[in-house]
């Protein structure tokens, strides 16, 4: 029989101040709540309270996954290096792959992902296409060797993670695991109380050519996005495109050389010009993976996006004052005219119907007006290298962009045939031919996931959980269990709200009415019922709703079937 739980037998040793190193909202509430515990740096222990919620984000988790067939599963958290080796990316992941020796010194990791596994795991078992598709799923603990763990559960070295893996013979069939996928996480989101965009992502060291992150907004979010209200769009700053709105810079159009007596930046130059900051040109000395030195040329207002120059350039690096002087430049002054004819040119996609640039002359004190792309120097390729930012062109349907900052929680990618053949999985077609399998990849981080919730559902009190994903549904609070009305009136609503099928945590501690208060706000149950000797004598108690503040005096005797109707239309 359901029963309910006891505030004095709860393991949450709640915190009075906010400690110092927290800095984001979820990390100091759900410490200061007795949720979680710091054992070493990035390594958290989930108290009782949060293993509750963890385990409700899980449940919707299962409940999304079945219904479009996804089979749970596990694979080792350990891992043959020689898995990573066939993929190739035993190097490419970086110094954020944990890596271990076995006492034979064979090296092993400890998966941040697990590709190569189920990869590994189908290869010889999936023969045929009439056994596709197949989408299988784990939900598992993850490494990652991070180089400044930080903000409590957002940046660990281990956190759970669910991920799943699909297997297709054909593109539409990718196409089809990939959507279900995808909608599902959205529900997901909207099940856990989270409000998150679907927006267009990078796919970094997972690989694949299509990928799409649903990142829930918050304030603290380490990621930028842009996203268009009139359509829809939403996308990373990583990945987006954007239409930029491109001015003219000054000048009768012939190329002039002007003195600029101004401190070499952008801002005093356009102040001095009279003229938008996205009339000058912005350049950008880099070193290109290969070597090779590299002038990048960007809209003045804009600045060079890191990831998509990691896709341009490789691991690139700024150029040295040495490599500045080989390659013709001055700095604060850089410019492609005059500059050495060995230097790459390459400009943002945007600037490509502009005729008059506002770019240095390489001489300390001076810039060119009316510089003329392929009159007065030549641009070796035109890539999109940009951030996009508020107020640009949405790609889609031209309005402008808003920007937004928010917290990743789940990534779906295609990954086509990345690994599985460079692992050699494949099946048999139609035609007996061995052709490798389509893959998609489909991750949710569960420990982040609960951290996201926090970060958008608090106020100055503490956590306001929704009913969804909250430890307990209701919190009673007697205000005196000496008391010989309040406390059994208290004890038989939480038998009763029980036996209806409530999770309920009566708070039996002998404290003073003020620290039952402060404890229900930090730790955020949905709804709290305030017993207190007036409203029980009159037959009542006060119920209080956690997220709004909302209060109202409700009969005893109706307070159980009217909290059985709001809390299970919420549990969704």
């Amino acid at each position: 029989m359901k029963t309910y739980a006891k505030m004095s037998r709860l393991y949450a040793p709640t915190l009075k101040e906010d400690p110092a190193d927290a800095e984001l909202a979820s990390h100091r509430l759900l410490l200061r709540a007795g949720m979680i515990r710091k054992g070493a740096s990035g390594l958290y222990s989930y108290l009782p309270l949060a293993w509750l919620s963890i385990a409700k984000i899980k449940s919707i988790i299962r409940e999304e996954m079945e219904a479009i067939d996804a089979q749970e599963m596990q694979v080792p958290i350990l891992t043959d290096a020689a898995l990573w080796h066939q993929s190739g990316r035993w190097e490419v992941y970086g110094p954020e792959l944990m890596r271990i020796d076995d006492r034979h010194d064979h090296p092993y990791a400890l998966g941040p992902t697990h590709e190569e596994s189920f990869t590994d795991l189908v290869r010889n078992e999936l023969r045929s296409y009439k056994q596709l598709p197949v989408t299988l799923y784990q939900i598992q603990d993850k490494f990652r060797d991070e180089l400044r763990p930080r903000f409590g559960l957002m940046r660990g070295r281990e956190f759970i993670m669910k991920d799943a893996y699909s297997f297709s013979a054909t593109q539409e069939s990718l196409q089809e695991c990939y959507d279900q996928e995808k909608d599902a996480y959205a529900r997901i989101c909207e099940r856990a109380g989270l409000r998150a965009l679907p927006v267009v992502a990078d796919s970094g060291q997972i690989g694949g050519d299509t990928s799409v992150e649903f990142m829930a907004l918050a304030d603290s979010g380490e990621a930028e996005l842009v996203y268009c209200d009139s359509c829809g769009f939403a996308a990373d700053t990583e990945a987006a495109a954007s239409v930029i709105d491109i001015p003219e810079g000054p000048g009768s159009g012939e190329l002039e050389k002007v003195a600029t007596p101004v401190e070499g930046t952008l801002e005093a130059l356009a102040s001095f010009l009279g003229v938008e900051q996205g009339a000058c040109r912005k350049s950008v000395a880099l070193v290109a993976e290969d070597g090779g030195l590299v002038l990048a040329l960007l809209p003045g207002d804009h600045e060079l996006n890191d990831v998509k120059a990691e896709h341009a350039f490789g691991h690139y690096a700024m150029m040295s004052a040495n490599e500045l002087e080989r390659a013709g430049l001055v700095a604060g002054y850089m410019g492609p005219i005059g500059a050495s004819k060995d230097l790459r040119i390459v400009a943002d996609v945007s600037l490509k119907g502009s005729v008059r640039w506002t770019i240095g002359a390489n001489e300390e004190g001076f810039h060119y007006l009316s510089a003329r792309p392929g009159r007065d120097f030549e641009v070796d390729e035109w890539l999109d290298l940009a951030g996009a930012r508020e107020g640009d062109g949405c790609p889609r349907c031209g309005a402008p962009l808003k920007s937004a900052r928010g917290i990743e929680v789940s990534q779906v990618f295609q990954l086509g045939t990345k690994y599985s053949e460079a692992m050699g999985a494949t099946f048999a077609d139609e035609d007996g031919r061995e052709r490798p399998f389509l893959m998609g990849c489909y991750g949710i981080g569960v420990s982040r996931m609960l951290a996201a919730v926090v970060e958008q559902h608090h106020d100055g009190q503490g956590i306001c959980w929704p009913v969804s994903v909250a430890p307990y549904e209701v919190e009673i609070v007697p205000l005196d269990v000496n008391d010989d009305l309040v406390w059994p009136a208290a004890v038989d609503l939480a038998e009763r709200l029980s036996q209806a099928g409530i999770e309920v945590v009566l708070d039996d501690r002998k404290e003073r009415p003020g620290v039952k208060f402060a404890d229900a706000d930090l730790m955020g149950f949905p709804f709290q019922v305030v017993c207190g000797k007036r409203a029980v004598k009159a037959g009542n108690a006060e119920l209080k709703v956690r997220e709004t503040g909302e209060r109202s005096d409700v009969a005893l005797d109706e307070l159980v079937e009217l909290l059985a109707e709001r809390v299970k239309s919420q549990r969704i």
